[in-house]
C-alpha cells in the first residue's frame, strides 16, 4: 500500500515538472506566434520564401503554406492549401509534404530543444536545411524518374473556423494545453509501467544496435521512441525533465534531440500529410531514410569534436545549468 502511495505521488511529481517546464516555453511562444500573425508576419515570410518554392518545383503560392506551417503547424497549414487554387500533382504534394513534416512549429519546438540544451542555431539549420535539401533531392528524383505525375487529391476539407477576437483564440489554445496535460500524465505513467514490467530494457536490448549508431544512450531509448511517435513536444519534455536529473548525458540529449527535429510524430503528421495527396512511401520511408542517415553523420561527427566545442557551440548540460542557478 505504502509503494502505491510512493508511486502515485512521484507520478504527481514528474506529471507537474514536466507539464511546468512545457508550458513555460510554449505559452509564452503562442502569444508571440499570435502578435507576428496579426502583424502579417506570416504573409511577410511567404513572399520571401516564395522564390525558394520554384528550386523545389513547387508554385511560389506554396510559400505562404510553408510560411504557416513553420511558424504555426501542419493543421493551419493544410487549411491555408486548402484555400489556394493551384493544383499540385503527386509529386509536387511529397515534396511539399515532406518539407511540412521536417519543418513546422519551430518557435514552439526549437524553444523546447533549446530548454534541452540544444542550440538553437543548430535546431533551426537541421530542421529548415535539411527539409530543403529533402525537398531538392525528391525534386531531383520526380525529374529524373518522370514518375507521380498525376494530380493530388485532396481528402480533406475541413470547415475553417473563424476566431472572432482573442478570448476565443485564447479559449482554443487552452483546450490545447489541458490536451497536453492528459497527454504527458498517461505518457509517464506508462513509462513507469514499462519500467515495472522490464518492458523498457527488453526495448532498449532490442534497439541498442541501432541506438548505438546514432549515439543514443539505453536512458534515452523510451523517451526517443515516444517522441517519434507521438510528438518532440512530448519527447522533448520528458528529456528535459530526464536530464535535469541528470539521468541523461548533455551528448545523448543533443542526438536525441536532433533525430526527433527530424523524425516526431511519424502516426499523427503523417497521416495529416497523406491528406493533402502525397505518396505515402516518400513521406513515411522517405523521411525514415533521410533522418537515419543525417543524424547517423552527425552522430558520427560530434563524436571526433572535442566537449569543449561541441558544450561551446552546439548543446549545454541541462543538469548542471539547473545545479548552477539554485547555488
Amino acid at each position: 500500500m505504502q509503494s502505491v502511495k510512493h508511486f502515485f505521488i512521484e507520478l504527481g511529481r514528474d506529471i507537474f515538472n514536466v507539464t511546468f517546464t512545457l508550458f513555460k516555453v510554449m505559452i509564452p511562444v503562442l502569444i508571440v506566434i499570435k502578435i507576428v500573425e496579426d502583424l502579417g508576419g506570416i504573409v511577410l515570410l511567404s513572399e520571401l520564401l516564395g522564390p525558394l518554392m520554384q528550386t523545389v518545383g513547387l508554385p511560389d503560392s506554396m510559400g505562404l503554406v510553408w510560411a504557416t506551417t513553420l511558424l504555426t503547424n501542419i493543421y493551419a497549414g493544410l487549411i491555408v492549401l486548402i484555400t489556394i487554387d493551384d493544383t499540385l500533382t503527386v509529386a509536387q504534394a511529397s515534396v511539399l509534404g515532406s518539407m511540412m513534416l521536417l519543418a513546422h512549429s519551430l518557435p514552439i519546438e526549437a524553444t523546447i530543444a533549446k530548454k534541452a540544451g540544444v542550440s538553437l542555431w543548430v535546431t533551426l539549420t537541421l530542421r529548415i536545411g535539411g527539409s530543403l535539401l529533402l525537398a531538392w533531392l525528391l525534386h531531383l528524383t520526380y525529374q529524373l524518374t518522370d514518375s507521380l505525375n498525376q494530380p493530388a487529391k485532396m481528402l480533406w476539407s475541413p470547415e475553417v473556423s473563424v476566431e472572432s477576437g482573442y478570448l476565443d483564440w485564447a479559449m482554443n489554445q487552452l483546450q490545447n494545453l489541458v490536451m497536453v496535460f492528459f497527454v504527458i500524465s498517461i505518457l509517464l505513467f506508462t513509462l513507469k509501467i514499462l519500467k515495472i514490467l522490464g518492458i523498457e530494457k527488453l526495448m532498449a536490448i532490442i534497439l541498442k544496435p541501432f541506438l548505438r549508431l546514432l549515439g543514443i544512450s539505453q536512458e534515452a531509448t523510451n523517451i526517443t521512441i515516444i517522441g517519434a511517435t507521438l510528438g518532440l513536444s512530448f519527447g522533448g519534455g520528458l528529456l528535459i525533465h530526464e536530464a535535469q536529473k541528470g539521468h541523461v548525458a548533455a551528448r545523448d540529449v543533443f542526438t536525441s534531440i536532433m533525430l526527433l527535429n527530424l523524425l516526431h510524430s511519424l502516426i499523427e503528421d503523417t497521416l495529416l500529410i497523406l491528406l493533402m495527396g502525397a505518396d505515402f512511401n516518400t513521406i513515411f520511408w522517405g523521411r525514415l531514410l533521410f533522418s537515419f542517415i543525417i543524424i547517423a553523420v552527425l552522430a558520427a561527427t560530434i563524436r571526433k569534436l572535442s566537449p569543449v566545442f561541441c558544450e561551446r557551440y552546439l548543446y549545454r548540460s541541462v543538469a548542471s545549468n539547473k545545479m548552477q542557478s539554485a547555488t
